[in-house]
């Protein structure tokens, strides 16, 4: 891999590392809360017992080879408030471990520092971190549609103070829980510090050595970073124009920091007992959102359509590619149009679009395990990649049924299945609460309940699923942007302010 330099925040690496299959998503392993953009980053220390905010930059590089990477981070930061004295200067570097489980679909990444160098003064107090302890698992699921990660650490700071005027211990826990995929990744991280403070305060000028002083405080962060891709459609500002109006694609960027810490009350170097200080900030930064321009549809017959806003934004993100005026909206849906149209969608990564010459031999044609679909045909790539991605299966062992027309229980089945949420189900012998429960086929059943408990999918007027009731166009269309919308939206709330509202 080439190296990766920027002047960010040390988690960007990890979060480019999100979108990309041959990094697993592993969240980033800083325990500090800080925020960033593309100007400056932000963090709160506490090590002196009062909360002070340090601003600047932070330098980043990260490298990969085969299973492993390593991850090192510069910073320098200032006081914002000019009128405290001092500095900040960090140098971490981490080393990940990649256990890539292809036959499991999962990833196992554990995290080690193996370098520091951390020096903080505050007036007249030098804190030089003689030892960082740091040991942290990830679990990542890789999931078709998306990547859903976890893990835990401990980490231990060990200062000095002024060389031999005491030290300060820092014990670090927490969790970190995420998701990544085309249209939104979330990092939440849950970190708890426990400040030990123990130290001599400086003699007087007779000579006489000070009095002996310790504290402990406590700090808890809930730490976000996300990004979210969204749709937008604009008017053209022109009446004379050959479109009304067009959509774009606004990909946004914000870090979120919310400390809460109970400290002493410290003055002028002795600590009261009695007394505690507490409080909570918020930090917060945002990126300038990043804008594209996208295709415009014009179908003839779309126009004035109950679902015609849903075919449009399909059509603008390349997903329907059809060359004709008419989308002919309440025709049957086939499946193999459907299935194309999530690939596209969800931007699953499909599998033979390029090969490689190997030499000059020519190779053998690939053989398609289904007649319908050979594999010659342009949508091969498709029904192979959601195939091996476990999406679909075919109407029988040697037929795809491309051309068939999708059912209700096909379309929720592959769309739960690209989730990877198929056995979030209950166990055997539940009811999903439609009215025509017992008409639910036994292989979409975990599905449909799953759609329902996720808001995918809603009944009809008599809270029916209809489960074999063949979708249009239209029905389809609609079904497809729901679907984004829970990988834009619904996701990002459950991991950004679920996680933190539940936690506090």
């Amino acid at each position: 891999m080439k190296k990766r330099v920027a002047v960010l925040a040390f988690s960007i690496c990890l979060v480019v590392c999100l979108l990309f299959p041959a990094l697993p998503a592993a969240g980033y392993p800083d325990i500090n809360g800080g925020v960033y953009n593309e100007y400056e980053y932000e963090e709160i220390v506490f090590l002196s017992g009062e909360p002070v905010k340090f601003t600047g930059k932070v330098t980043t590089s990260y490298k990969e080879k085969e299973n492993q990477a390593t991850v090192r981070y510069t910073m320098d930061l200032k006081p914002e408030n000019e009128s405290i004295k001092g500095k900040l200067s960090r140098q971490v570097t981490y080393s990940i471990n990649y256990d890539r489980r292809t036959d499991k679909g999962q990833t196992i990444a554990d995290i080690k520092v193996t370098s520091f160098k951390e020096n903080i003064d505050l007036d007249k107090d030098k804190y030089k971190l003689e030892d960082f302890q740091f040991s942290s698992s990830r679990i990542i699921d890789n999931r078709p549609a998306s990547d859903f990660y976890s893990g835990t650490w401990s980490a231990r700071k060990y200062y000095t103070i002024n060389k031999t005027e005491g030290t300060a211990v820092v014990d670090i826990s927490g969790g970190t829980a995420g998701y990544a995929n085309f249209w939104g990744t979330t990092t939440t991280q849950l970190i708890e510090k426990v400040i030990t403070v123990n130290r001599t305060l400086p003699g007087n000028n007779k000579g006489e050595s000070g009095e002996k002083v310790g504290w402990q405080g406590t700090v808890k962060i809930d730490q976000v970073d996300s990004m979210r891709k969204t749709l937008k459609y604009e008017e053209n500002k022109a009446d004379l124009a050959s479109f009304s109006g067009g959509h774009m694609r606004i990909t946004q960027q914000n870090m979120y920091a919310r400390y809460e810490y109970d400290l002493p009350y410290i003055k002028e170097g002795q600590v009261e007992e009695s007394r505690r200080q507490q409080g909570t900030i918020e930090l917060s930064k945002d990126k300038l959102p990043q804008i594209e321009r996208l295709i415009i549809p014009k179908f003839y017959d779309t126009g004035g359509h109950w679902a015609q806003k849903s075919i449009e934004k399909l059509y603008s993100l390349d997903v329907f590619t059809d060359n004709s005026s008419f989308f002919v909206p309440d025709a049957p849906m086939n499946r193999m149009d459907f299935v194309r149209a999530l690939m596209k969608a969800c931007d699953i990564r499909v599998e033979g679009e390029t090969k490689k010459k190997t030499g000059s031999r020519k190779q053998p044609a690939e053989v398609s395990p289904f007649q319908d679909v050979p594999s010659t045909s342009d949508d091969y790539k498709y029904v192979k990649s959601a195939l091996e991605k476990g999406i679909v299966s075919g109407m029988s062992r040697d037929f795809f049924g491309a051309k068939e027309n999708l059912t209700r229980a096909q379309a929720v089945t592959i769309l739960v299945r690209a989730l990877g949420f198929e056995h979030k189900a209950p166990t055997p012998g539940y009811y999903t609460s439609f009215a025509d429960d017992e008409k639910i086929p036994g292989w979409a059943k975990d599905s449909v309940y799953i759609a329902r408990e996720i808001n995918l999918i809603s009944g009809d007027t008599s809270y029916r699923f209809n489960p074999d009731k063949v979708m249009t166009r239209a029905e389809a269309s609609v079904m497809l942007v729901r679907f984004l919308e829970f990988l834009e939206k619904d996701l990002q709330k459950n991991y950004r302010e679920e996680i933190i509202l539940y936690n506090r």
